[in-house]
């Protein structure tokens, strides 16, 4: 099984947006097929992203309230504890834990985020593979 990180924007391109390339996401984590894990600092940054104003606007849309989103976010993601610092640093401190938690696991990092996108060489030496929302996703086991 795949352990996969997802950054924020990914997560709500999932639970929130439908986003048809987010879309494959969903049935490998409720199949088993993608083992998502993430930190309390990532579910934390998740909360307070759904609390912006802009964010609103679009949970009401899709007939969601935050709390749905972290349910879903609690339902498909096993918390674990945050990881030392990685030997690679993220030009953006935000990231950071995203980047920690995928080398220490050795996982599929999934970001839309420039900062992390730009570290793929760097992040390929240390086993974790950087894909970028756009990208297709491989998600055989």
């Amino acid at each position: 099984m795949t352990a996969l990180v997802l950054d924020t924007n990914i997560v709500l391109d999932v639970f929130v947006f439908a986003d048809e390339v987010a879309k494959p996401l969903l049935p490998a984590l409720t199949e088993g097929r993608l083992h998502w894990v993430a930190t309390l600092a990532m579910r934390d940054e998740l909360a307070r992203v759904l609390d912006y104003p802009q964010i609103a606007p679009r949970l009401a849309y899709y007939a969601l309230a935050a709390g749905d989103v972290l349910a879903a976010f609690d339902r498909h993601a096993q918390v674990v504890e945050a990881p030392p610092k990685a030997p690679v640093t993220c030009s953006d401190p935000d990231d950071q834990k995203f980047i920690d938690l995928a080398v220490a696991r050795q996982a599929l990092l999934l970001s839309k985020d420039r900062a992390v996108l730009s570290m793929k060489k760097r992040l390929a030496s240390w086993s974790v593979q950087t894909r970028a929302a756009f990208e297709p996703l491989c998600l055989e086991s």
